[in-house]
Parts: structure tokens; sequence; C-alpha cells
């Protein structure tokens, strides 16, 4: 009789917890926020988290650079559309719900095909061969009208075919639960990926290939397959982008488009799996509102990826993890005051940089409509001295108390980590 004991892995609780809590986030959502522009960006973040985790793949996970990312989800969505027409057409015979497969496949496909000319080099000559194909699509999307439908793009109808149990895809709101279902099923497909032995292996071959070459693995095999997964899941999250608006255009394969992963994915932070989910949702807040509320947003998006570059090159979410870590060694409360104050300081610098910035813009923009302007329900003009000094005052008032601070909180900050650093080395001894 064999005295063999089968022993099961215990449940992990926490992940358990955190993924039935993303689970109800995106169930409840449309709930809270019922407003139309509300469903429609909940719908635009899931699209967004979605292509932001795949391109993490690349970058984050085997840290290739990529310029091109925007071909595949744009391909992806160029394949839905066509599709979509064919199912209103009557010539396909399949739900709508799973026209996203279909651009997943096109992603998919078309990433093997370029894929095996891309991942042949690696570094920078990887970044400049994404690039080359990212500008020869686009060109492309000009040439070929038939499959590109030229300037104008090509359009559809979501509300076609079958309509299981009355649902027709026509308002938002059940768009929404369609995209939010991909973006759970997918989300929780590419974190399964970080724990198999491929996702294991990717790692390896972004941190050290040589190593990787020696005990016998192929590089390029192993960032091929990566590939080809990173433009299967672009694929889906492009073809949820065309059923939500219903039109794909040339920008959809577009460098802009590209820059704009590679922007989010890195500012959310391209090292930790949940970064690039931040990085989907920080880029929906700024195209769709931070837009609408100053015409110079692009150059504070500039701003912003400049400091974190500078400061945090690991993202917010490193920032996160970093006062996590403190958090659980007991060492946060001391740093309460000390954030509220950079906090604090650091609007107001802002504050005042952001006056000058309006007021340059306005000065090129709306001459014609005069000297005046409203900013933050703070009257401004820009032929005033009062108006100029008054923000040069303010951003260096918020600058000196921001820097001061600062150099206080550098040497707590060092004080706690060099504690923690101690701490995890006498654990270790025991």
């Amino acid at each position: 009789m064999s005295n063999n004991v089968v022993k099961f892995k215990p449940l992990n609780i926490g992940r358990i917890l955190v993924w039935s809590f993303f689970a109800l986030v995106l169930v409840l959502a449309p709930l809270l926020f019922t407003s139309s522009l509300s469903h429609t960006m909940l719908s635009q973040m899931g699209i967004f988290i979605i292509i932001c985790l795949s391109y993490n793949i690349l970058l984050g996970q085997g840290g290739m650079l990529s310029f091109g990312h925007a071909v595949y989800s744009g391909l992806g969505a160029f394949m839905a559309i066509h599709t979509l027409n064919m199912i209103s057409s009557g010539a396909l015979p399949l739900p709508v719900s799973m026209v996203p497969i279909v651009g997943g496949l096109a992603g998919l496909v078309f990433a093997a095909i370029f894929g095996s000319v891309t991942v042949k080099k690696a570094g920078t000559p990887f970044a400049m061969i994404t690039l080359g194909i990212g500008e020869l699509i686009w060109a492309m999307s000009l040439m070929f009208p038939g499959f590109f439908g030229g300037e104008g793009g090509v359009s559809g109808n979501r509300v076609t075919g079958s309509s299981p149990f009355g649902i027709t895809f026509g308002p938002q709101i059940q768009l929404y639960y369609l995209i939010a279902l991909y973006t759970f099923v997918c989300t929780a497909l590419m974190f399964a990926l970080t724990r198999t032995p491929l996702g294991r292996m990717l790692n390896a071959v972004r941190d050290n290939p040589e190593r990787v070459e020696f005990v016998g693995y192929d590089t390029q095999r192993v960032r091929y397959i990566a590939f080809m997964i990173a433009g299967f899941f672009a694929g889906i999250g492009g073809a949820l982008a065309a059923l939500n608006f219903e039109i794909v255009t040339s920008e959809n394969v577009s460098g802009p488009r590209s820059g704009v992963f590679l922007l989010f994915t890195f500012l959310g932070g391209a090292t930790f799996f949940f970064g690039a989910i931040i990085g989907g949702i920080l880029s929906v807040l700024a195209f769709v509102l931070f837009s609408e509320l100053t015409k110079a947003w692009l150059l504070y998006l500039g701003l912003l990826f400049l400091f974190m570059v500078m400061y945090a090159p690991g993202g917010f979410a490193s920032l996160i993890m970093m006062n996590f870590r403190v958090v659980a060694y007991g060492k946060f409360k001391p740093l309460i005051g000390k954030y509220c104050l950079l906090f604090a300081s650091g609007s107001i610098a802002l504050l005042g940089l952001a006056a000058m910035v309006e007021m340059v813009y306005h000065m090129q923009l709306n001459q014609a409509l005069g000297a005046g302007l409203t900013f933050l329900n703070i009257g401004l003009n820009v032929k005033s001295a009062t108006s100029w000094g008054g923000a040069v005052a303010v951003m260096l008032a918020g600058s000196l108390v921001f820097e001061l601070t600062r150099r206080k909180f550098a040497i707590q900050w060092s004080t706690i980590q060099e504690f923690i650093e101690n701490e995890i080395k006498r654990k270790e001894s025991l």
C-alpha cells in the first residue's frame, strides 16, 4: 500500500480578494457613474487597459521597446469592422459579441508575420524595426482605400445580427458590459501568462539573454511567442474599440497611437503588472477630461512624463509599491505630514506655472478674445504685470517650500529604507 500523500497548494486568499474586487468594480462602475459620458469613458478605459497590458508583455515582461504596437490593435480593428459589415450584410452568421475574437486572431496573424522579422534583433535595432513597420503600415493605410477606407476610414453598425435576450449592443451600457467581460478575461489570461514557464523565461530573456542562451533556450523564439501573444490581445482591444466607435481610420495604425501606448504604459509602471492598468485609466482621463480643461494639456502631459522619467522611472505603480512596503513595516505614519506638505507646496508651484502657461497660450491662440481670461475662477490679464508677477511669485514660493520639504523628506526616507533593509537581513538570519 502506497504511503504517498497528495498535498494541494493552499488557496491564495489575497489574490482571490483582489480579483473579486476587480470584477466587482467592473460590474458596479456604470451603476455608480450613470451619465452617458461616464459609460463612454469606462468603455474606453477597458479597451486601453487591454491594449496597455498587451504592450506591457513586450516592454515590461520582455524588455522589448516597440514603437509600432498600434499596428496590431489597428489591424485588428480593421478586420473587426469588416467582419461587422459582413454580419450586417448577412454574409457571415456570427454574433457581434464574437467580433473581438476575430480582431484578436487578426492581431495574432499579423504579429506572426511581422514578428518573424522584428524579433531577429533585440534592443535598439528591434525598436527601429518596429518603428519602420509601423510607418509602413500607416503609409499603406492611405494607399489601399479598398481595405483601409482612405482618409474617411471604414464605418459600421454594431446593432446587427442576432439579439439574444434582447441584447443589441445599441445602448452604451450593454456594450460596456461586453467590454468589461473581455477586460476581465484578458487581464486574467495575461496575468496567468506571467506565472507560466514562458512568462518566467521571458523575464529571464529581458534580464540576462546570454545566460538564457547558455542554458539552452532560444531567446529569439521566446520573444517571438511573446510578440504573437501581445499581438493577439492588442487585436482584441482594437476590435472592441471598433465596436465602441463604429469607425476605424488610418489614425488607428499611426505612430502617434503607438506613442500613446508607450507613454501611458510607462507612466503607469511597466515593471509591474497592474501598472499598465493604471496607464490605461490615465490615458482616458487625459484624452477625454484633461484635454477639455485646457489647450495646453499636451504640454502638461509632457512635463509629467519628464518628471516621472527623472524621479520615478518605475511609474506610478512603483511609487505605490514603495509606500506599501513602508506601510508593511509600520513606518508610514511619520511620513504623512511630509507628504501633505509636499502635495500642498507642489500644487501651489504647479498653479503658478499653469497660470503662466495659460496666459502664453491665450496670447498665441485667443488674441481675438481680448487680454482677459479666467483660470480656475481666477481672473488674469495677459497685458498686466500684476498677473505675470503674481504667477511667478506663486510658482517660486511653492517651489522653494517644495524643495526644502523634499530634502528633509529624502533624509527621512533614506533612514526608513535603511531600517527596512536591516529588518529584512535580521529576519533572513533567524
